[in-house]
């Protein structure tokens, strides 16, 4: 009987390989929905996604999305997340509606929202939102981002705040202004997946992130996956035709599995 569950347990390793964690299946009783809300006069357009087949509180967990905006692919991530037994909010960085139309205008929206306090000003109001969730346990948060997401979440750690699941980081930015000030403020365990070849976030800028982490004995992980490039969690990204973009099956499945298992004992 074990070999029998070894064995089809290695099949279906074997088929989930061939398709990326994006797209992986998730139970029907999930589903998302839009959360409108204002900060400063102006009109966000949130995702929040929930199991429905789950009672009681559980743990939130906050999504930023890239610098194309909050389009389908981190709402996905939040279905996935909600399929993991949490609930999900992908805030909305830009404003209702605004989605970036190809890498310059990323670049500029993403540009504006560079310094950490507009972003945390941001995040700070998304994590109230999901913490008044009713399904919500406020005292068990986490946070996740992707690309400029990621550097979203690592602004957060830098900033003190205390969630109790930590905060992962999939190919997001490392060089914050904040990080040598910060770095002493750190209360929230951080988990960073990095694209070894990665050409957009600078050499230096990692090297210098590492050492100021490890110098401080932050509560910093720092994965660094060989043979990645930046996007490498984003199935089809080498489309854009932008040399060191591209989709990478293996550090997908790794730093999920890493993200899972993270969270998994951070609430535990």
């Amino acid at each position: 009987m074990k070999q029998l569950i070894s064995i089809l347990t290695l099949v279906f390793a074997i088929q989930c390989a061939s398709v990326p964690t994006a797209q992986l299946p998730i139970k029907s009783t999930v589903a998302g929905s839009p959360v409108e809300y204002k900060l400063d006069g102006k009109t966000y357009e949130g995702y929040l996604a929930t199991d429905s087949s789950i009672t009681g509180k559980r743990p939130g967990i906050l999504v930023i999305h890239e610098w194309w905006g909050l389009n389908e692919y981190p709402k996905q991530r939040a279905r996935q997340l909600a399929d993991l037994g949490y609930v999900a909010f992908v805030m909305d960085v830009y404003g209702k509606g605004i989605l970036a139309k190809d890498h310059v205008e990323a670049g500029k929206l993403s540009g504006a929202n560079g310094d950490p306090k507009i972003i945390l000003k941001k995040i700070y109001k998304a994590l109230d939102i999901l913490k008044s969730n009713p399904n919500v346990d406020s005292s068990k948060i986490g946070a996740i981002g992707y690309c400029f997401g990621g550097g979203g979440v690592i602004e957060l750690a830098l900033d003190g705040a205390d969630l109790k699941g930590g905060v992962v980081s999939f190919h997001g930015f490392l060089g914050s202004k904040n990080l040598a000030s910060g770095v002493k403020k750190i209360k929230s365990k951080v988990l960073v997946h990095h694209g070894a070849d990665d050409p957009f976030i600078p050499k230096a800028s990692v090297e210098t992130f590492i050492k100021t982490v490890t110098d401080a004995k932050a509560p910093v992980t720092f994965v660094s996956h060989t043979g990645a490039v930046h996007g490498f969690t984003r199935p089809g990204f080498e489309k854009h035709g932008l040399p060191g973009l591209a989709y990478n099956e293996k550090a997908d499945y790794t730093s999920f599995e890493s993200m899972k298992t993270f969270f998994a004992a951070n609430f535990k």
